[in-house]
């Protein structure tokens, strides 16, 4: 009795699977949809008015088929070592790689349905939906079976090679190979040809345009080294081709305002997916403003070009609305369509330019602009602007090693003075002093706690402080991103309210119902008082004369402007950032490879662009001043 039940389970399994193969395998797609171009609706990125297109994403997809044996060995040899290293002993499918994709679902909770063999892919990627449900998978599957069966190995790899997606509108490896390298499939490289395997994983994340370009070439390597272990290739190959410098093709795609587009293409595909953006038709409406994007650009262009003279071959510039945290301007690097590799350069390693990153969010030390979040923390401690600190040589005792003794940008020591004094001239010891003795304290910072100014500032968005700490981080030796920076000033001219950085208002689909819509509250960080104190300070011309002057960069005679320069140890970079209630507006300035530059300051580097920028762009907003912060009776502060 017990065989018979064995054999008639066994029975009514095995027809089970027989009648969903057959019940799937009818509608195997016809070997020519491996080759024909799909039809998707293509998402169109716009500014804030969606009178102006910056790009649009898939708007048609480039390839060119061509046929396996013009493709090198070794190209084929990397994709199936990354993708599918049991390609040509499976049958359609890798019983070990659905047991370990299956395990790994298990175990975070959530299907991902990894472990997908290179036919499976093909099913996927030319036949079926992107959702991700039962159904799909066991369809996945069992047409997978079914194409491995009718179909060789090599007319498999071919169709893939040839459907593939690499990004930049790009299907298949020739079209790739052309779009990155100006050259045909059957020329390129190991090397070029690991970079185009590596795409695969995530094209529009590791574009060599965008800003992950280091975890591309990082990829390239992880290629390499499978390559290598699947012994493809020896090792000497793979160093050398580690070692290969890689040159891209310029892009060359019709975009406006490129960091601010990739931006939030990277935004997009992070939250929707590629697939979604590819064909849903969609339409974006950002928070750029095209005329001050254009203005930016204008200004960046010329300062950059004039700041060569001081050996600073690179600006970048963000500019946001303070009241909702929309973007208005964004210009990552003095010009993204410049040549990629200047003065034979190696990207990554020794280049003064390039032009792919954006620099407003990469890390870079701040200087002296990171001081209004140390003495916000003093006042929001009962300290006031007229409390007085000594600025005298000053020995801080031992910090990592040795001796701090830092000293003022022009040497020279004032005796007393208030710190309304000390933060509009920028004095660097007084604000030592501000840090270890008013806002936190040594104890703090040699304890390894969190000092309460670094609270402050990652309660002002910046997200990229990490300990241990030192006094030197109030004079911003500690690296920040520009866009975080811009967006921080913004709450001190919202009198402490924050609306975290915004890039997109809306966005709708192709028959114009809303599919997302911006709604950021602001949100109260800091008190109003102490707000309103930092700005009267950092608008006050006449207590930062004595540095700066009294016709300098950041004064308008017909505007009150708030501003604040920065300068890092070894002039390896200048900032500016300025503020009206109404806008918020950052410039930095310096060489990708961390370069030093001539001995100026960033007020003089980072300030004339800046300033062109601020002239035409506070016309485009109704004038509006700063409320006076409250008159507050002088007393004893607290200990």
């Amino acid at each position: 009795m017990f065989f018979k039940i064995c054999f008639f389970i066994f029975l009514f399994l095995f027809i089970s699977v027989v009648s969903l193969f057959l019940y799937y395998a009818k509608d195997f797609p016809r070997p020519e949809i491996f080759t024909e171009r799909q039809l998707f609706q293509s998402t169109k990125i716009y500014d804030r008015t969606g009178n102006v297109l910056l790009y649009e994403i898939y708007g048609e997809e480039k390839r060119t088929i061509v046929s396996l044996d013009k493709i090198p060995e070794y190209l084929k040899q990397a994709v199936i070592a990354t993708e599918d290293a049991n390609f040509y002993k499976h049958f359609g499918v890798d019983p070990r790689g659905i047991i370990r994709a299956l395990l790994s679902d298990l175990k975070i909770g959530e299907p991902l349905y990894g472990g997908s063999t290179i036919p499976q892919q093909l099913i996927r990627s030319t036949f079926l939906t992107t959702q991700k449900t039962a159904e799909r998978k066991t369809r996945e599957i069992v047409l997978a079976l079914e194409l491995d069966r009718r179909y060789s190995k090599d007319q498999i790899l071919e169709w893939y090679l040839n459907q593939v997606p690499f990004g930049q509108n790009t299907y298949g490896v020739e079209a790739a190979s052309q779009t990155y390298f100006k050259k045909s499939v059957s020329e390129i490289s190991l090397s070029e040809a690991a970079v185009l395997t590596a795409l695969i994983k995530t094209p529009s994340y590791l574009s060599p345009y965008g800003d992950h370009k280091d975890e591309l070439m990082g990829r390239r390597d992880y290629v390499l080294d499978r390559m290598e272990g699947l012994r493809f290739i020896s090792k000497e190959e793979k160093e050398k081709a580690k070692n290969e410098e890689i040159k891209f093709a310029e892009i060359l795609q019709p975009i406006k305002a490129p960091h601010f587009v990739l931006y939030v293409k990277d935004y997009l595909e992070q939250k929707y997916g590629e697939d979604f953006l590819k064909e849903k038709g969609l339409r974006i409406y950002t928070s750029l403003d095209w005329e001050l994007q254009e203005i930016a650009e204008k200004a960046i262009e010329e300062g950059a070009k004039n700041n060569e003279k001081y050996g600073a071959f690179n600006s970048s510039l963000v500019a946001i609305d303070p009241k909702t945290g929309q973007i208005l301007a964004m210009i990552g690097s003095k010009n993204f369509f410049g040549d990629p590799y200047p003065k034979g350069c190696v990207p990554g390693k020794n280049c003064l330019f390039e032009p792919y990153p954006n620099v407003a969010l990469l890390g870079r030390q701040p200087g002296s602009a990171f001081k209004p979040f140390v003495y916000a923390t003093a006042f929001k401690k009962g300290f006031d602007d007229k409390y007085i600190v000594v600025d005298e040589p000053t020995n801080f005792g031992i910090w990592g090693g040795k001796y701090y003794i830092p000293q003022n940008y022009d040497g020279k020591f004032r005796g007393p003075v208030t710190l309304r004094q000390a933060l509009a001239q920028s004095l660097n010891i007084p604000s030592v002093k501000v840090l270890l003795e008013l806002a936190d304290s040594e104890d703090v910072f040699r304890s390894g706690e969190e000092p309460d100014s670094i609270k402050t500032a990652k309660d002002f968005g910046i997200s990229t402080l990490k300990a241990p700490y030192g006094p030197s981080i109030v004079l911003g030796g500690w690296e920040v991103k520009l866009l975080e920076m811009v967006s921080a000033y913004g709450v001190f001219a919202q009198d402490g309210l924050k609306v975290p950085p915004v890039s997109i208002i809306k966005i709708t689909d192709s028959a114009g119902n809303t599919v997302d819509e911006n709604k950021k509250d602001p949100k109260r960080i800091l008190d109003t008082e102490v707000a309103r104190l930092i700005n009267s300070i950092l608008s006050d011309n006449e207590a930062r004369a004595p540095i700066f002057g009294l016709k300098s960069p950041l004064y308008f005679e017909n505007f009150e402007v708030a501003a604040k320069t920065g300068t890092t140890e070894g002039y390896k970079d200048g900032w500016i950032i300025g503020y009206t209630p109404s806008i918020v507006a950052g410039v930095w300035t310096g060489n990708n490879n961390n370069s030093p530059m001539q001995k100026e300051p960033g007020v003089v580097l980072a300030g004339p662009i800046w300033r062109k920028f601020m002239e035409k762009a506070l016309l485009k907003f109704p004038k509006e001043n700063f409320i006076k912060p409250l008159e507050v009776k002088p007393e004893t502060p607290p200990s």
